[in-house]
């Protein structure tokens, strides 16, 4: 026997003319406030469809919900006390603030459910929007524009450069301008529309100015109470696929589009080794007049010997020429000067229009470079050896004149060695002396050699760094096409991100009292699995390969978990830090419950993700793909999957080899691999399989397809029915009807509403004969 609780929809009224049901209409209220009430029996208000007006009154009692099946069920097993339980779990979970942070706009659906022993499962269906819909993106947005400002400042910072380089420069500003501009546009209507809302409707899914944002995110959890044992949670993400609807798919998506307009080039450089590059700009820029105003304070000296005061700005003189050699000698200075010529060599017969109209036809920084057969890799190690060498010179004839035995300066061995060279090949080239000569006429000459070769060293470092910028920012920006495939990139980025870090605070929040699972997430940090039912035919093959990227790029984010300010929702909101390609995510905790964590996660121990992406296409258009098509993509997309999802598994066993069900994982491993190289069509039993593995190692699971509405539905409804057939015993022979409920009456159906504004699942019957069987949804729950 089974039995249904809709807390929320009237059971739909028979129409004895017609046979058919028509919905009324629904009464909303507190679960929470109506089982904590004393009064057996409330009145709450009933709603049209259209959920404003107000048409009258609808009585709930308590003795309805408790008698319902009652004549079936044993008598310790009874409803009340279900209630009770459902009560309590309500009181401590739900109401917590880091959840009421996170979750708002909450539907919940009850059922009762048979168990292969005639026992009873309540269970607890719950669909939530999220502010996170909003916040992530608003954040990634300015975290974006404050990156794009820094990097034009950067490029304009470096000063007058040679028309080649002077036109890459404006090639990159010009983009970064026009993506700032985008992105401050898109952050006020941003801005505006998440004062009032936390979702984005299937219909928005084009809006030029929610790009950024996920389509129908929700988390859908599901908690399963059993007589005599405390609620287990399980929960996913549902949100339509990352994906670009507003520039569209004409060309694809983002994987065949940036193979296409990626510029081929073969010197890049990371965002670390520009930060390297940049630092070593400012140091050289600083450190020369340091060097030049000593030295000629020096000079000014020697015209009226103080050997104190001579040998105190010597001393000086020497640790700024000590730090200046020292930050000269980091190879990204050789490689860089290398790679100038390499390139230069290369592109001599080329010609490039600049956005600033200056056309160069492979103008070289370094022209004279061109002339020699063979670049001198040690050229440069001579330049700062040169100024070491001369400083060296100075410092032996300071000694010379006060008469004192030659020493050298605190410096390494080599410099040493150095040093003693130095002093000797001067001692024995200069026939001058004190008696001969002023002291500022014997210095004058040392000093004019160590301007020269500190000017030498910083113009070619100079040089070099600047190219490093360049090349960092073409990057960044240019060698990914036009800025509107870039912008494409960090929108689809952004909607998966948005669902990632739902993801993530929900399996935070539910682990916190696991502490295997804490060690988990700094030992191999945690897996996300994205589920797709995108087909890879026609626009769906764009959104796809979309998708894949957006998955990709989430590879670079970490999280951190942070402690929280106040219990405030505002203090317990996520937030992003960083730039693109190494975001992290802090999540605050309040306080007590922080101080409960280990300590390198107060510490602040960065938590990594390994995401992972399974698509099987389930519809009519996957079926023209797999007969006249190509399904290459999907093939390789689950492939991938399952060597990064071993090598995860593999990483976990060893780093905690007495976790629970971690030793069945190789067996559920193999038939994934069976499953996966099978070549089966629509083989669905991929997604099961993937999603088991998921929950056995504690991971995230996200579920898309299109826009999270229709066949996302099927899918979830589908899980959570095989989570209570094979973790609770839910009866066989009720399984395809508890399905059914859920589909008819569960809180999918209120997502297709509030989506599209009707109740029915956007399949016709033609299209239902090619979904897998167990996909298809109850007669009249669609059209």
């Amino acid at each position: 026997m089974m039995s249904c609780i809709n807390c929320f929809h009237l059971p739909q009224d028979n129409s004895a003319s017609t046979g058919q049901k028509t919905f009324l209409g629904f009464p909303s209220f507190s679960i929470k406030g109506f089982l904590k009430s004393k009064d057996p029996q409330g009145a709450v208000s009933f709603s049209m469809t259209d959920g404003v007006n107000e048409v009258g009154e609808v009585k709930v009692s308590h003795l309805q919900m408790e008698e319902e099946g009652e004549d079936s069920a044993p008598p310790e097993h009874k409803c009340p006390a279900l209630c009770d339980a459902l009560h309590g779990s309500i009181q401590d979970k739900e109401n917590s603030p880091m959840m009421r942070a996170v979750l708002c706009a909450q539907v919940c659906k009850l059922y009762r459910f048979q168990t292969d022993d005639r026992r009873w499962l309540l269970v607890k269906e719950q669909m939530s929007e999220t502010p996170l819909s909003f916040s992530v993106p608003k954040q990634l947005l300015s975290a974006l524009v404050q990156e794009l400002t820094s990097r034009v400042l950067d490029l304009r910072e470096l000063g007058q450069l040679l028309p080649h380089w002077d036109g890459l420069r404006c090639d990159v500003i010009n983009l970064c301008n026009h993506l700032i501009g985008c992105y401050q546009e898109t952050l006020t209507e941003i801005g505006k529309l998440s004062a009032s809302s936390c979702f984005k409707s299937s219909l928005s899914k084009s809006d030029r100015h929610l790009q950024f944002v996920p389509t129908n995110l929700h988390s859908q959890r599901m908690e399963v109470t059993s007589p005599g044992s405390a609620g287990v949670w399980y929960e996913v993400v549902t949100f339509g696929a990352p994906a670009d609807h507003h520039y569209g798919f004409r060309h694809g998506g983002l994987k065949r589009i940036l193979c296409k307009h990626r510029r081929s080039s073969s010197v890049s450089y990371s965002s670390d080794e520009g930060c390297r590059a940049r630092d070593l700009l400012v140091s050289v820029t600083h450190l020369q007049p340091l060097i030049f105003g000593l030295a000629e304070e020096l000079l000014s000296i020697s015209l009226e010997p103080r050997a104190n005061r001579l040998l105190q700005v010597l001393d000086g003189l020497s640790q700024q020429v000590h730090r200046f050699v020292h930050a000269l000698k980091d190879e990204l200075v050789k490689s860089a000067l290398l790679d100038i010529h390499s390139q230069c060599a290369s592109n001599c017969n080329d010609s490039h229009v600049h956005s600033n109209g200056l056309l160069c036809e492979g103008s070289p920084p370094h022209p004279e470079r061109l002339a020699e057969d063979e670049y001198d890799e040690e050229e440069w190690d001579l330049t700062w050896t040169n100024v070491a060498k001369s400083l060296n010179c100075i410092i032996a004839m300071v000694d010379r004149l006060l008469g004192r035995e030659p020493h050298p300066q605190e410096q390494p061995p080599a410099e040493q060695q150095e040093y003693s060279e130095d002093t000797k090949s001067y001692n024995n080239a200069s026939p001058c002396s004190s008696s001969e000569s002023s002291w500022q006429e014997q210095l004058l000459p040392l000093v004019i050699t160590l301007r020269d070769c500190v000017r030498e060293a910083v113009a070619k470092a100079r040089t070099a760094m600047t190219f490093v910028v360049l090349q960092e920012a073409v990057g960044a920006t240019m060698n990914q096409g036009p800025a509107q495939i870039l912008h494409r990139r960090h929108a689809v980025f952004s909607q998966a991100l948005s669902a990632l870090v739902c993801g993530f605070v929900l399996r935070l929040y539910g682990g916190l009292e696991d502490p295997e699972f804490l060690q988990q997430l700094l030992t191999v940090g945690i897996l996300v699995q994205f589920e797709g039912l995108l087909s890879t035919y026609g626009e769906e093959l764009g959104m796809l390969e979309d998708m894949e990227v957006g998955v990709a790029d989430l590879r670079s984010v970490a999280f951190k978990v942070t402690e929280a300010k106040t219990e405030q929702p505002k203090d317990l909101l996520p937030l992003l830090r960083g730039t693109w390609g190494r975001f992290v995510v802090e999540v605050p905790l309040p306080p007590e419950t922080f101080r409960s964590l280990p300590e390198e996660l107060k510490a602040g121990r960065l938590i990594r993700v390994e995401p992972i992406l399974f698509n099987i296409g389930i519809n009519q258009q996957q079926s023209l793909a797999e007969r006249f098509g190509d399904s290459s993509l999907q093939e390789n997309l689950n492939l991938q999957s399952c060597e990064r999802l071993r090598a995860y598994c593999n990483a976990l066993r060893d780093a905690l080899p007495r976790m629970a069900g971690i030793q069945s994982l190789s067996e559920s491993l193999s038939s994934l691999d069976r499953s996966v190289e099978a070549k089966k069509r629509k083989n669905v039993e991929v997604l099961w399989i993937a999603a088991s593995v998921c929950r056995l190692v504690n991971g995230i699971r996200l579920t898309s397809c299109k826009s999270a509405k229709d066949r996302t539905a099927m899918s979830v409804t589908l899980e959570q029915c095989q989570i209570l057939r094979e973790r609770h015993s839910l009866s066989q022979q009720h399984f395809s009807t508890s399905l059914d409920c859920m589909r008819r009456n569960g809180c999918r159906m209120d997502n297709v509403q509030k989506n599209v504004g009707n109740r029915r699942f956007a399949f016709s019957a033609v299209q239902l004969l090619t979904f897998p069987r167990l996909y298809r949804p109850p007669d009249g729950s669609y059209g």
